[in-house]
């Protein structure tokens, strides 16, 4: 059986022809040294020997990160990303190794989406996450503006005029410029400030965390279209149990990172999973999340089409409203 060592330097390398077997691979690695894991699989009566492709892994529930310590083998770290949650809501814990590892992940796959980070002034309007000190989202965010060596990267917090006069500066300069913003803190920016910098990327996060009402995501982005004088509103797919991402440059929808690939379940039967276009509950497949568990079972639906494309439609009935989408009317 191959070891982490192995499986973690594969990861960097994978591509579409190699990802199947290496997921494989690292099933049956979370099998053997996953222990919350195990029971689960051991619990579904799967033979690990049989799984022979992707759609018959079984996907982790992901609220098993709120009330487990999800960990691959026997490792120590104090690096624990923490979802934000509403008042008096459990939140999810993503215990991680080495967070040079997500951060690397993360990079490459901007770089991969968008070319090279240094190349923009990143600004990052997380007001939410920025409260807390272990968001995984603040955490890239840090990374993507320490390369960019631009002095007017940076975050904002309260400072929407400092803002404004960043973005109009990074305009008049032709800068290419990236604004990462949680949904709710973008809304309020657009309602003091118009501008119109088309060439801007505005890239929303997803989530409201009850300050303001949900929307469904055509009507937030007309109104980001408008406020900020762009044509398309680009988003962010990730959450904290997660280490890599997905990316939409416009209309909904997410590609996804070169370490991660999305199937849909039977939501009235979740152990049916596919790869082909169809509706249903959004499995995720993360090889970045080696050291914790690479399959879960989301509670978002979607739609995954053809050319691995996929869209958000929604949440599905009864579960937690999250920050990594938004509703789709």
């Amino acid at each position: 059986m191959d070891t982490a060592k192995s499986l973690y330097e594969r990861i960097f390398y994978v591509d579409e022809n190699s990802f199947e077997s290496l997921a494989l691979n690292i099933f049956r690695l979370q099998h053997k040294t996953n222990p919350i894991y195990r029971d689960f699989v051991n619990h579904l009566g799967v033979a690990t020997e049989l799984v022979t492709k992707l759609e018959q892994i079984p996907f982790l529930p992901i609220e098993f990160f709120k009330v487990h310590t999800i960990k691959s083998g026997d490792w120590q770290s104090d690096i624990c990303y923490e979802s934000s949650g509403t008042t008096g809501q459990t939140t999810s814990k993503h215990w991680v190794a080495n967070d040079e590892f997500y951060l690397k992940i993360a990079t490459q796959i901007f770089t991969k989406t968008y070319g090279e980070v240094k190349d923009y002034t990143v600004l990052a309007l997380l007001p939410s996450y920025l409260e807390r000190s272990n968001s995984s989202l603040v955490a890239m965010a840090n990374r993507f503006i320490d390369i960019s060596e631009d002095p007017s990267s940076g975050f904002f917090l309260n400072n929407s005029q400092e803002l404004y006069d960043t973005l109009l500066k990074c305009k008049a300069e032709g800068r290419k410029t990236i604004l990462l913003g949680v949904t709710f803190g973008l809304l309020d920016f657009v309602e003091q400030y118009q501008m119109n910098f088309p060439e801007l990327i505005v890239m929303e996060t997803g989530g409201m965390k009850g300050r303001r009402e949900e929307l469904v995501r055509d009507e937030v982005h007309e109104m980001l279209k408008s406020g900020f004088g762009v044509h398309n509103i680009h988003s962010e797919y990730g959450m904290t149990e997660l280490l890599s991402q997905g990316y939409s440059q416009g209309k909904g929808i997410f590609r996804c990172g070169y370490t991660m690939k999305i199937l849909t379940r039977d939501i009235n039967d979740p152990l049916t999973v596919t790869n082909q276009v169809r509706s249903g509950g959004i499995n995720v497949v993360d090889l970045a999340n080696l050291h914790s568990c690479s399959f879960i079972e989301t509670k978002d639906l979607g739609k995954v089409y053809s050319d691995g494309s996929f869209e958000v439609l929604g949440r599905i009935d009864n579960s937690d409203v999250r920050g990594c989408n938004l509703m789709v009317g």
